[in-house]
């Protein structure tokens, strides 16, 4: 896996199994000098297709290697709104049948941010106390989006901006509509950690593969920080790591 600059950034640059590799290096260390301590390791996850074979790993290395996830507490990035738990389609269900079915978390230990609530700003405000409570995020999963949001923080998300109920772009609605069977079936709103939430985890990793994803990952590496492409801000970020396929990189 080689290094790549892109302008004060630095990224790891490799094949799909060299990456998922090296970020899974990176959370066995965490998880297992947290156990050390006798204390949780406090993980801020993502779905999408990009973290899968992350996941497999993981899973691979918990029943070969005997990794162990029961001092691991988890908060996911953002949610669908409406779907509920049982719907395929949820990222609840998503990290249960791709990861946490599949290890030996305790599922008082998983959060995922509510589907279906009677008022979004108070299920916003429970989410972060929730993490607040935790600690704070010690290690965060990105993806990003083709028009650079991440979690769900659109176009203009505000660097402040905190966990809340956010409407769709149509873009990212066109781009899960393959999923959900059509543009029409995709839900409109989501709930999402803000990138203030994010921003304050003590580790950010970015995950991005394939060519569609080159402009958008060079944007937000090098160009001006600021909302028009919410994952620029991760360029003030103390401590965040890009791991990039050789597609995603290529300039």
């Amino acid at each position: 896996m080689q290094k790549l600059q892109i302008g004060s950034q630095i990224a790891q640059v490799g094949g799909q199994d060299e990456l998922c590799h090296a970020v899974a290096d990176e959370l066995e260390a965490l998880i297992k000098s947290r156990a050390a301590e006798g204390k949780m390791a406090v993980l801020g996850l993502a779905t999408g297709g990009t973290p899968l074979p992350l996941y497999a790993e993981l899973i691979r290395r918990h029943r070969e290697q005997g990794l162990s996830f029961a001092n691991v507490m988890s908060f996911n990035l953002d949610e669908y709104e409406g779907l509920g738990r049982d719907h395929e389609r949820s990222y609840w269900a998503e990290m249960w049948a791709n990861l946490f079915n599949q290890v030996d978390i305790d599922p008082a230990n998983v959060a995922v941010p509510p589907s279906i609530f009677d008022h979004a700003e108070d299920a916003a405000a429970k989410y972060e106390r929730a993490i607040q409570e935790a600690g704070g995020i010690d290690w965060q999963l990105l993806g990003i989006g083709g028009e650079g949001h991440i979690g769900f923080n659109e176009k203009g998300s505000a660097v402040t901006s905190r966990t809340r109920r956010i409407a769709l772009a149509e873009q990212t609605i066109r781009d899960a509509a393959p999923g959900f069977g059509g543009e029409k079936q995709v839900p409109t709103h989501a709930m999402t950690m803000g990138v203030g939430t994010i921003l304050e985890a003590g580790r950010i990793v970015l995950m991005a593969r394939g060519s569609s994803k080159r402009d958008i990952v060079k944007q937000a590496m090098s160009g001006e920080v600021g909302p028009e492409v919410p994952a620029s801000f991760l360029q003030n970020h103390r401590n965040v790591g890009w791991f990039l396929d050789s597609d995603a990189a290529r300039s």
